[in-house]
């Protein structure tokens, strides 16, 4: 039941090339940055990553994304990452694009074991009909096109049809974690951190405070120990690095 390992490199080390990830965060936070690093570290190339958006230039994903270690990317918002935009535009990266709610709801239903559910959100819309631009082929044509998905009426209103989605990673950042892998996000970082975890086969949580069995309230865990496989402790300099997207200020 303990699900400890010594540290982000031995939680990474079966992560292989071509291996599925999703990963928590939004922007930069609740971003698993000590998990990604080692990751970098490793080497792991042909990555497919499952994310709201892949970080910033050089900080979160955006380091695998400066090594070249990710070919495809699924999330819903690309931000200020000037080089997302330069490889896709470039023809480097997969990019499949889609509505924020139907990400978290995907991810969460792979999770639950729910192959697929209709939304209304992109209806009438290239979500639906297909056409999106996946990929581009270097002279700026369009390599791969999403295809056209199922859509269907239910009370007299048009749905589409989202699969579930399933990886074989999760990477997700808690405040709090015991040894069972139940996990609690402060604030604004629970996000996505729940539903990738959920999605993975096999997920990895960095923890910014480790405690024992039984010193987490049941009514206060976000993520049951059920859908987390290891831990990794962090260190209090690694606990507090946590930059600021956009900083404003009055």
């Amino acid at each position: 039941m303990d699900k400890v390992v010594a540290s982000a490199a031995d939680a990474v080390a079966d992560v292989g090339d071509g291996a599925s990830l999703a990963v928590g965060g939004f922007g930069l936070c609740g971003v698993p940055t000590v998990l990604i690093a080692a990751l970098h570290d490793r080497g792991a190339r042909d990555l497919r990553i499952v994310s709201n958006n892949c970080g910033l230039d050089g900080r979160g994903l955006g380091q695998l994304l400066a090594a070249g270690a990710i070919a495809r990317a699924m999330g819903s918002y690309v931000g200020d990452n000037k080089e997302f935009a330069r490889q896709y535009l470039a023809g480097e990266l997969e990019v499949e694009l889609m509505p924020q709610g139907t990400l978290a709801e995907r991810l969460r239903a792979g999770g639950a074991g729910i192959p697929a559910f209709y939304t209304p959100a992109g209806v009438g819309t290239q979500v639906a009909d297909g056409g999106l631009p996946w990929r581009y082929a270097p002279d700026g044509t369009v390599a791969v096109a999403s295809p056209a998905k199922e859509v269907r009426e239910f009370g007299g209103r048009e749905y589409v049809l989202e699969e579930g989605i399933r990886t074989d990673f999760a990477l997700v950042r808690a405040a709090v974690g015991d040894r069972h892998g139940n996990l609690v996000f402060d604030k604004a970082a629970r996000n996505f951190n729940p539903l990738a975890a959920m999605a993975g086969r096999v997920t990895l949580a960095e923890v910014e405070r480790l405690v024992e069995p039984g010193q987490i309230d049941p009514d206060a865990v976000h993520l049951p120990g059920v859908f987390v496989q290891r831990v990794v402790e962090l260190t209090p300099e690694q606990a507090a690095d946590k930059p600021i997207e956009k900083r404003t200020v009055r």
